[in-house]
């Protein structure tokens, strides 16, 4: 079988008041949720802390771990998708980095029609399940 390795991306599902999640658009032309990859050393937790701070220039608090899935982000590219509910404390402003092409914030009848995957769909459904 050989070695099986992935990449693993953490990734955070951000709600506003009005329950509608942060999403940044990237270079494929595709809106993701913030976060990224995890790197030695760190904990998944650790990582999308760091990772938010840089895409969107805000502090988050980590709430609970909503689902893992394996992604082909390009034919044969696998990515271990890591999700985690995460809040903002409210200090500072939300500044999209150079990283991303956009930043918006859509509600869940808005993700139907936009170029979105179904791991993060599902991650934002159960982040929704109270």
């Amino acid at each position: 079988m050989g070695d099986y390795r992935l990449p693993i991306s953490v990734k955070g599902v951000l709600l506003d008041a009005s329950d509608r999640i942060c999403l940044l658009k990237n270079e494929r032309n595709q809106w993701e949720l913030p976060g990224g990859r995890l790197e030695r050393g760190e904990s998944p937790e650790q990582a999308l802390v760091r990772e938010i701070r840089e895409e969107l220039g805000i502090q988050v608090l980590i709430s609970h771990l909503l689902d893992t899935w394996i992604f082909e982000v390009l034919p044969g590219k696998e990515v271990l998708i890591v999700t985690y509910r995460c809040y903002w404390d409210g200090e500072g402003q939300i500044e999209r980095s150079e990283e991303h092409e956009a930043l918006e914030w859509f509600s869940l009848d808005d993700l139907k029609g936009i170029e979105f995957p179904d791991g993060y769909q599902k991650a934002v459904q159960k982040s929704l399940d109270r």
